[in-house]
């Protein structure tokens, strides 16, 4: 694993120096899988250990799942869209990649570090990219205790779930539960509820990175709910532990002229 100084360093050197091996990875879906040829063809194609940079052709949960199998091991990661959304990623094209890749603006990703307490499984951890969420198993709201750095903070949250998201994953789950977008260099945390029934007018809060929170399942057995870390989820739980995981990161590429910041701005005015 590398370290802050020597992650930095390698990111720097990358971008000063010439892009000259890519590695191609597809999603699975027919348009993924032709792009993946048609830059191979032109570019050539290396394994991912010895690439330059690591191309990955899908929508965002494509590269989540690439980010985070590349974590730590100082590879950039540059996306072009093949899926539906593609807030991730940059504009399919196959022409100038080099020179788009060269140019491109480098962003670090740090994933949230989730433990989990339950009946069945003990303990158990898992990371997320976008968020960790806590959604009701049954059809009974969930109450939920949240705890922030040891002190209560919400004594009882009744909804259909909450859920601690990244920068990163702002505009995914934790936007469309009407949860704030945040610039990817802000050090800020999205603690954001899903259809809050008490109290009513909770919309939720931003917190520093550098927080713990921990929630606590109130009436597990008569109000069960699951925990989830990007796609890795666990069933009933009676204690879920959210933290920055400031040890680990990935290394996300944005073409210049549509830079994540940019994204940023353009979807917040949107109506």
């Amino acid at each position: 694993m590398l370290g802050d100084t020597s992650l930095l360093a390698y990111v720097q050197a990358a971008m000063t120096r010439k892009i000259e091996t890519f590695a191609f990875l597809s999603s699975g879906t027919p348009d993924s899988d032709e792009a993946m040829r048609d830059l191979t063809r032109i570019y050539g194609h290396v394994e991912a250990r010895e690439a330059d940079v690591i191309v990955a052709l899908g929508g965002d949960g494509f590269m989540l799942q690439t980010l985070q199998n590349f974590m730590n091991q100082g590879k950039m990661i540059y996306g072009m869209n093949r899926g539906s959304v593609g807030f991730l990623m940059n504009e399919y094209s196959d022409t100038e990649l080099k020179e788009r890749v060269e140019a491109a603006h480098a962003e670090t990703i740090r994933p949230l570090k989730m433990e989990t307490e339950s009946v069945e499984d003990g303990t158990f951890t898992a990371f997320a990219l976008n968020e960790v969420s806590l959604l009701r198993q049954s059809y009974q709201a969930a109450k939920i205790r949240i705890t922030v750095d040891d002190k209560v903070r919400l004594e009882e949250l009744i909804c259909d779930g909450v859920m601690v998201a990244t920068p990163a994953g702002s505009t995914a789950y934790n936007l469309s539960a009407q949860g704030p977008i945040i610039p990817l260099d802000a050090r800020l945390l999205a603690l954001t509820p899903v259809s809050a029934f008490r109290p009513r007018r909770w919309r939720g809060a931003l917190l520093p990175n550098r927080v713990t929170v921990r929630f606590d399942i109130l009436e597990p057995e008569k109000r069960p709910v699951n925990a989830v870390a990007d796609h890795t989820e666990v069933k009933s739980v009676l204690s879920v532990t959210v933290e920055e995981a400031s040890h680990l990161r990935a290394t996300i590429l944005f073409d210049k002229n549509h830079s994540w910041n940019e994204r940023i701005l353009k979807e917040q005015f949107l109506y």
